[in-house]
């Protein structure tokens, strides 16, 4: 139990938190070692299915499974991440013990991640985990981690960052109802943080990137075919710009309160599957958005056109966050070939809730208290690098709340990672009066989550600093 002095209407009442912690972290100090590093790539296209076939025009309609492999002749470490739209829970339990067993390392060494992409095909919901496509992936998993391992080379490791203005917050006042909507809100707070940590031979040639920026990759959600979004456009095409020689991985940074800040194109596919007229000027994503939950009138399919100006639109949106992770990767000199690897885990219950209504956004939300629920917190040191993992979608402030907390300068956070908790959206207590469908939708009472997983990563990561 923790205790907390809080304040209302000029008077201090104690709130009690139920915030039980399950920690896993090794003890064990983090011994340093010449580093070795090897990254792999494998498809997994094959492995979904879309109401669409792929043009064969661009590479954001593949999709993939990367990892990189990390070596100091002590221990191991794997970053792992995948064009799809969860990080099931069965997907993590499986894949990791079996990487674990495969790398001879702590299970605590492992970081895999979703792109989050909506349209990577993947099944809506947790499938069952002997489903053919769980299996697959956990086996796409395991492979590339087997494939990154056997690449395994002499490196140096470097940690830059850099601006993309691509994203916007999403909880916004819409001004003609007053009413809180999904918008983009250019006045609330959004990090255009680009996050990368380099892998490089002695000799300067990229072995692979693992990049992390804020965005929901919602481009082509409910059109009908399979793309990995700008994350997937992103990763394919610096990979290319290196002749295939690196692999890059995407991971979402806190993105619960995050769209693309251009929906234009997207938006334009909705209507055109709606029989919503397209003048050419933005139209308000969240009402032809909404249209689609009125099964009474059927969609048709996207026009053609309208499809190619939105892929060729991913296309570029990639283009630009690929050439923010380059200029990153070409300034970033500070790289290091010694290094620490270290790993932890942390599991902290905050209070539940139950909802009541299933009013969208606008109104306030009616609940009733519901039991704990567990939010699972990763971290893995790399030299002066943290990366702090959270099995959810958490909002912009945690995020910024957590870097500017940790004792490592170069921090960056990587959600829906190890699996997916069953909470929701995870806002920081500011957002909590917002009447958004994130918030309303939460299964997380006010108060906890925000501390629990700031704090919670802070302490790891203060753990492996100390060592």
């Amino acid at each position: 139990m923790r205790f907390y002095w809080m304040r209302a209407r000029g008077f201090y009442f104690v709130l009690v938190l139920f915030l039980a912690t399950a920690a896993t972290a090794k003890n064990a100090a983090a011994d340093s070692g010449k580093l070795r590093a090897g990254a792999a790539r494998v498809e997994i296209t094959s492995l979904v299915k879309a109401d669409l076939p792929p043009t064969g025009k661009y590479e954001h309609e593949k999709l993939y499974v990367r990892a990189i492999v990390l070596d100091n002749g002590t221990t191991r470490a794997a970053l792992l991440g995948a064009d799809t739209s969860d990080m099931y829970p069965a997907v993590w339990e499986q894949a990791s013990a079996k990487i674990s067993a495969e790398l001879n390392c702590p299970v605590e060494n492992i970081i895999m991640s979703a792109t989050h992409s909506h349209s990577a095909g993947s099944p809506m919901g947790t499938p069952g985990a002997q489903s053919p496509y769980m299996i697959g992936l956990t086996n796409a998993f395991v492979e590339a981690a087997r494939q990154a391992k056997a690449q395994l080379q002499p490196a140096l490791v470097g940690f830059g960052t850099g601006p993309a203005y691509l994203n916007v917050n999403r909880d916004a006042i819409e001004p003609t109802t007053r009413l809180w909507s999904q918008a983009p809100n250019t006045n609330a707070v959004s990090d255009k943080t680009v996050a990368v940590v380099k892998f490089v031979k002695p000799t300067g040639e990229p072995i692979a990137a693992y990049v992390s920026y804020a965005m929901h990759p919602i481009d082509a959600f409910l059109l009908g075919f399979i793309t990995a979004d700008f994350p997937g456009a992103m990763c394919r095409y610096v990979e290319q710009a290196f002749d295939d020689k690196a692999v890059v991985i995407f991971t979402q940074n806190a993105s619960g309160d995050q769209n693309p800040l251009y929906l234009r194109p997207s938006t334009n596919g909705q209507a055109s599957m709606r029989g919503i007229p397209i003048t050419g000027y933005q139209l308000i994503r969240e009402q032809v958005e909404g249209t689609f939950r009125n099964k009474a009138v059927p969609s048709k399919p996207i026009d053609p056109l309208v499809r190619d100006r939105l892929e060729r639109f991913i296309e570029s949106e990639g283009q630009i966050l690929g050439e923010e992770v380059i200029r990153v990767m070409t300034l970033t000199t500070g790289t290091s070939d010694v290094v620490r690897i270290w790993g932890a885990q942390k599991t902290v219950n905050c209070p539940g809730r139950k909802r009541l209504d299933n009013a969208r956004e606008g109104t306030a939300g009616s609940y009733t208290d519901a039991d704990p629920l567990p939010i699972r917190l990763s971290m893995i040191g790399i030299g002066n690098i943290a990366l702090g993992g959270v099995n959810a979608e958490v909002y912009t402030r945690i995020a910024l709340r957590m870097k500017s907390q940790s004792p490592l300068a170069d921090t960056m956070m990587v959600t829906l990672a190890n699996g997916r908790a069953d909470t929701g959206y995870i806002p920081d207590d500011e957002s909590y009066g917002h009447q958004t469908f994130q918030v309303l939708g939460t299964k997380l009472k006010e108060g906890c989550a925000e501390d629990a997983i700031a704090n919670g990563l802070t302490d790891m990561i203060g753990q492996y600093a100390r060592q």
